[in-house]
């Protein structure tokens, strides 16, 4: 869609002031709207070490397993949860760290929804007890987010501001740093809620996935304009957001599907269906690849660029066939090699630059795929994460950074950079312990 944002949700910050490829504005701290309420393997062969970053000490010189690569992967996920509060506190990990977000005027710190929602979900892939132990605390700020939203409506927000995050008694006001509220959102701090469900058993955490359910059902649902499914919800000054995203749907289509599992409600599993019917029908014909969803109109297929994510995300929701095509597709169209490093770019708009969030999700699916050949790639794209963890100069040798190099174009009016980032960190945890985040 020239001259908007991609229909997504899952909120970058990038280095201008337009709208981000998730879909808000979030170029620095100071540019943030915000709003206040009340809070009641196969190891890799050694390489030259990285630089110390600001503030961290000097990462490991040696090669290292795919054991240990995974344990320091998530000792970076603990150093941010534990930034800015401990133990039993509730408290927002901030989701970039360094790099070129240290060089603005004011460091951005912003904790967006999604992220928070995968690092619940890779502690819960290893489940060890202090892992759970952080998964159900940060699903417990989640909830008090969504249980103190001004609006009451059920809704969680696209990004909050973890450094003026209450941490005391009594409760004091919170910033909301994008009050945007996207159906992709709901979706992936519901699929979180349902696995510490599933792990938990603490009803809470289904109540408020339920809760989730129900405002999109409320605010996305669009079965007049075809191809029917689910719009992107709302958007920052509140107004409903009229595109239908690919991506959204997926999101839907999983996360309804637990909630049926989860409740035995067939009502969801219908609800699942029609989102994932608007997935069918932005797969093309000829190759196989996904779109990334329509035009405000609902209707139009929006046709440029073509995202990494959605491709291998259909197949990773649904385990089905017909998407086996789009994650080929990825391999044949979108891998990029930047000095040592290799695996897929965001879209075919910037093939120069590896993006590590994708690198997580692709070896992913290439896993769940199975054959001989997926696995060897799989391990491939995951050696050069690895390296990528130990060799970045941004980095600390323990969390992944967003991209290979500063300046990732996605095609959406934004750029991805090479600092440490807690989405693309869980992303290969994820792919590392083989957690499916869509699946139960």
């Amino acid at each position: 869609m020239t001259g908007t944002s991609r229909p997504s949700d899952h909120d970058s910050p990038r280095a201008s002031g337009t709208l981000t490829r998730r879909g808000i504005v979030l170029g620095a701290a100071a540019t943030v709207a915000s709003a206040a309420v009340t809070l009641g393997a196969p190891g890799i062969a050694a390489a030259t070490p990285p630089a110390v970053p600001r503030g961290g000490a000097r990462p490991p010189t040696g090669p290292v397993s795919r054991a240990r690569s995974r344990d320091l992967a998530y000792e970076y996920l603990d150093l941010r949860m534990d930034e800015y509060g401990s133990g039993t506190e509730l408290r927002l990990p901030r989701s970039y760290f360094g790099g070129y977000f240290a060089s603005l005027p004011t460091e951005f710190v912003s904790s967006f929804a999604y992220d928070d929602a995968l690092m619940v979900l890779a502690w819960l892939g290893r489940g060890r007890h202090r892992d759970v132990q952080r998964a159900t605390v940060l699903g417990d700020t989640l909830l008090a987010l969504q249980a103190a939203d001004p609006t009451g409506d059920g809704r969680t927000r696209a990004s909050y501001q973890p450094d003026t995050f209450p941490v005391a008694t009594p409760p004091r006001p919170i910033d909301i740093g994008s009050p945007a509220a996207y159906t992709g959102n709901q979706s992936w701090v519901g699929m979180a809620f349902c696995r510490l469900f599933v792990v938990t058993r603490e009803r809470r955490f289904l109540d408020g996935a339920l809760r989730l359910g129900a405002w999109i059902e409320t605010n996305a649902r669009d079965d007049v304009r075809q191809p029917a499914g689910y719009t992107g919800g709302r958007n920052a000054d509140d107004q409903p957001i009229t595109y239908k995203s690919t991506e959204h749907n997926i999101d839907v289509t999983a996360f309804f599907t637990q909630l049926a599992r989860l409740t035995g409600d067939r009502t969801w599993s219908r609800r699942a269906t029609l989102a994932e019917t608007f997935v069918r029908a932005m797969q093309d014909r000829t190759d196989g690849h996904l779109w990334t969803g329509t035009d405000p109109d609902g209707t139009t297929i929006n046709r440029t660029p073509i995202p990494e994510d959605v491709q291998v995300w259909a197949y990773l929701a649904t385990l089905d066939r017909r998407y086996s095509a789009s994650v080929t597709w990825v391999l044949d169209h979108l891998i990029a090699h930047d000095g040592p490093y290799t695996g897929p770019s965001f879209s075919d708009t910037d093939v120069s630059k590896v993006w590590f969030e994708g690198s997580g999700q692709l070896a992913l699916a290439l896993e769940a795929r199975g054959t001989r050949t997926d696995r060897t790639r799989s391990a491939s794209v995951l050696d050069s994460v690895q390296l990528a963890q130990r060799t970045q100069a941004n980095g600390d040798g323990k969390g992944i950074v967003s991209a290979s190099s500063d300046g990732l174009d996605t095609g959406f009016g934004d750029l991805y950079h090479s600092s440490l980032h807690t989405g693309a960190t869980a992303w290969y945890l994820l792919a590392v312990t083989r957690t499916n985040p869509f699946r139960l």
